[in-house]
């Protein structure tokens, strides 16, 4: 089994796998394991390619098909969603709303989560930390573990002392066949053990920091974006 959940499981973290609708039904017995140990499913679509040129309809299908090979595997059905390299269509968010989803993570432009209108109604992103996910730090020459430690404590000191006058955000992407390496799974639990001391720091799933700002507007960062043509920005589409 993954070493990395068994690394959370170490350190009682629970996470967000978003997973691809092809890989769940070649493989539901790891997606509906990552499930039983307390882990959130999120959606990533039917294959791991761009679904942005898709037309409405299309687009539609994409995502609906990823979450019924979820919910088969898992009997949980996904709230969250991440695209391909995080590119979202024109459509893309009115879509999920009308899917029953309730947020996306494909936004780089904040260190918190914040809410938007779309379709008439609130609308969640969790924006995506690109610069800590590892295929983004481990693709540079020389990077090593050690320097992603250091980078992930770097990370989290400044935004924990930022977080003592307006909320902050942290999120942590990780892939097993990077990760997953034994010397990488070694940074890791060293950063947590650090990390976690902070009594005062939330660690959730996505789901549960959507749900939360969700219920909490009147407190919550709102953003107006036009319509994502014209904004060229993940928004309402009209």
């Amino acid at each position: 089994m993954s070493r990395i959940l068994d690394l959370l499981d170490a350190h009682r973290i629970t996470m967000t796998s978003f997973m691809i609708g092809d890989a769940v039904r070649r493989h539901p017995d790891v997606a509906a394991e990552i499930v039983r140990r307390g882990h959130e499913a999120g959606a990533h679509g039917r294959s791991w390619q761009p679904q942005y040129q898709l037309p409405r309809p299309q687009e539609e299908e994409w995502i609906a098909d990823s979450v019924r090979a979820i919910e088969q595997a898992t009997g949980t059905r996904p709230t969250g969603y991440n695209n391909y390299w995080i590119r979202p269509g024109v459509n893309t968010l009115e879509i999920l709303q009308e899917l029953g989803f309730t947020y996306h993570i494909d936004d780089l432009s904040a260190d918190e989560p914040f809410l938007q209108t779309i379709n008439g109604r609130p609308f969640a992103t969790v924006p995506y930390s690109v610069h800590l996910n590892d295929i983004a730090s481990f693709d540079f020459p020389g990077f090593n573990p050690a320097a992603y430690q250091q980078q992930l404590t770097d990370e989290f000191d400044q935004l924990y002392a930022e977080g003592a006058h307006q909320r902050r955000m942290m999120v942590i992407g990780l892939h097993e066949r990077l990760s997953g390496h034994a010397s990488r799974v070694r940074v890791l639990d060293r950063v947590f053990t650090r990390l976690r001391y902070h009594e005062d720091v939330w660690w959730a799933r996505k789901d549960q920091i959507a749900q939360w700002v969700l219920d909490h507007p009147d407190t919550a960062a709102w953003v107006d974006r036009g319509p994502a043509p014209v904004s060229g920005l993940p928004g309402r589409s009209a």
